[in-house]
């Protein structure tokens, strides 16, 4: 047998109804894709949030309600309309969005507003070239060149967290609702644009609130938040919570999608278990994936989460020459950390609607 034919026959025959299968999800990612980008536009020019509230009209008529520029306007509606988004009838030109639609793509629908969403697809792109270069030769890309990621972050934070944060987490921690009344002192570790805690600072006059955040742009926005809303119980501080040394000094740290992205989250949970006085909580929101591959593969956005982290979880940790855990470090791992920073008392919370996140209640062990 000559090699060619010894080749030939260690090859695998090709299936074609596999082949064409694989070609048509291909084609359909790119559609996707391509659809995502459009929806983070319709997004924040507002062109979903102006339909909802208008009956089938024209790309005229809808770009001048929106107050945008008709021939971009027209094109979008274009994508929309190819890909399912938006309805058009041909006779007379229109558009419509419909109300199940609009119901996961307008501002009005928080927490179901998916568009919001859609602006990571974005955000992501605008660092391809460095992550492309951190695959051949490692490190990672810092927090800086992620343009708008607070502002989309805060977004996302404001859908999953601060909708159900007074109603649905807090009152995941037995009692912590009245001892937040009575008054306490609380620190937010990784505050972001502190949404969530100035918050809880409104609802709990009486409670002390500190926020901690490596980023000064989004420790000035907490603080001009907090002035905008006329708030004295409250300071949020630009610093690495990696050398945080506060012992017993916490009623209650929360870490809303924080922890994973820290250089050295183990010293920060530790850390944290050392600030909390006797009997304080640990709230720590974090993404909901398991630490196994394998068991994420019928997880509604697993590819998504991967995805971001990748792109930025992963990345932001190694550039700080951290641990880079990523956003699918998983429940094992995380209980893992949790019980080698001292935390004996853990219980793991899925709420109804939070399919992305798990909220850990941890206490020290006495």
């Amino acid at each position: 047998m000559t090699t060619q034919a010894l080749a030939q026959a260690a090859t695998p025959a090709l299936d074609p109804a596999k082949m064409d299968a694989f070609a048509d999800t291909m084609i359909g990612m790119l559609n996707a894709g391509a659809l995502a980008l459009m929806t983070s536009v319709g997004h924040r020019t507002g062109l979903f949030d102006t339909m909802a509230q208008m009956p089938p009209a024209t790309s005229a008529e809808i770009a001048a309600r929106a107050g945008l520029n008709e021939r971009y306007v027209r094109e979008w509606l274009g994508a929309m309309a190819t890909g399912g988004l938006v309805d058009h009838a041909h006779a007379d030109q229109t558009y419509h969005l419909c109300g199940e639609h609009a119901a996961f793509l307008t501002r009005a629908a928080t927490p179901d507003n998916i568009a919001a969403f859609a602006q990571y697809m974005a955000v992501m792109g605008g660092v391809e070239d460095r992550i492309v270069d951190c695959f051949h030769n490692g490190g990672g890309v810092s927090y800086g060149c992620y343009h708008r990621f607070h502002e989309v972050m805060a977004e996302d934070s404001g859908q999953t967290v601060l909708a159900s944060l007074l109603e649905h987490i807090l009152p995941l921690a037995p009692g912590l609702t009245a001892r937040l009344e009575a008054g306490i002192q609380v620190m937010d570790i990784g505050c972001g644009s502190g949404r969530a805690l100035n918050l809880m600072a409104r609802a709990f006059p009486k409670s002390w609130f500190t926020g901690y955040d490596l980023c000064e742009e989004t420790i000035a926005a907490g603080r001009a938040e907090a002035d905008r809303l006329g708030l004295k119980n409250i300071q949020f501080l630009q610093r690495d919570t990696s050398d945080l040394d506060e012992p017993a000094t916490y009623d209650l740290i929360t870490a809303f999608d924080a922890i994973h992205d820290q250089a050295r989250p183990d010293v920060v949970l530790a850390a944290i278990a050392r600030a909390l006085k006797p009997g304080g909580v640990f709230l720590m929101q974090d993404i909901g994936l398991s630490s196994h591959v394998h068991r994420n593969m019928d997880h509604p956005i697993a590819p998504l989460i991967y995805t971001i982290s990748t792109m930025h979880c992963t990345s932001v940790s190694l550039a700080q020459g951290g641990a880079g855990l990523g956003a699918a470090w998983g429940r094992e791992l995380a209980q893992d950390m949790l019980a080698a920073a001292g935390f004996g008392d853990v219980t793991v919370h899925d709420l109804p609607h939070d399919f992305q996140n798990c909220y850990y209640v941890a206490r020290v062990s006495a």
